[in-house]
């Protein structure tokens, strides 16, 4: 299945006056696509063996605490990092059937990066509603040690 281009059905209305802009539109459809998790749910499934992937940008990670136990991946690279039959990927992706929970700081970026995925065949790919602002208010766990960093 492919996201809507400008001209289809799901976009009619895009660009006229009080119409949501196309990437809240796709943002929309995406989210519509995928699990998502509260915070307090993230917490549970990573204390059960779930892996955190903190997306947030580099800027934003250094500024903030961060979830313990935690991987950071760039957004631009998570593709091949999580894909289990890639040269590069890291070793935690040993199987499509992995539990990944996406994190970014708001809970936007992660949530086409976790539509993506599953477009991928990594089926059991989530994001955290509320993003890090949001885990950090529930007030879980956080830490001032940087996540594992892997590029």
């Amino acid at each position: 299945m492919t996201l809507p281009h400008r001209g289809s059905t799901e976009f009619r209305g895009v660009g006229e006056p009080g119409a949501p802009p196309a990437s809240m539109v796709m943002l929309a459809r995406a989210r519509a696509e995928i699990d998502r998790l509260t915070p307090a749910e993230a917490h549970a499934e990573q204390r059960a063996g779930a892996i955190i992937v903190e997306v947030r940008t580099e800027v934003h990670r250094d500024s903030a605490p961060s979830i313990p136990g935690s991987l950071a991946i760039d957004l631009t690279v998570l593709p091949w990092r999580l894909d289990p039959d890639f040269d590069w990927a890291i070793p935690e992706a040993d199987s499509l059937d992995r539990r990944w929970i996406l994190i970014c700081r708001h809970g936007c970026s992660w949530s086409l990066a976790a539509w993506n995925l599953r477009q991928m065949g990594l089926t059991r790919v989530v994001d955290v509603i509320g993003g890090f602002d949001a885990w950090k208010a529930a007030g879980l766990p956080t830490t001032d040690t940087p996540p594992d960093r892997r590029p």
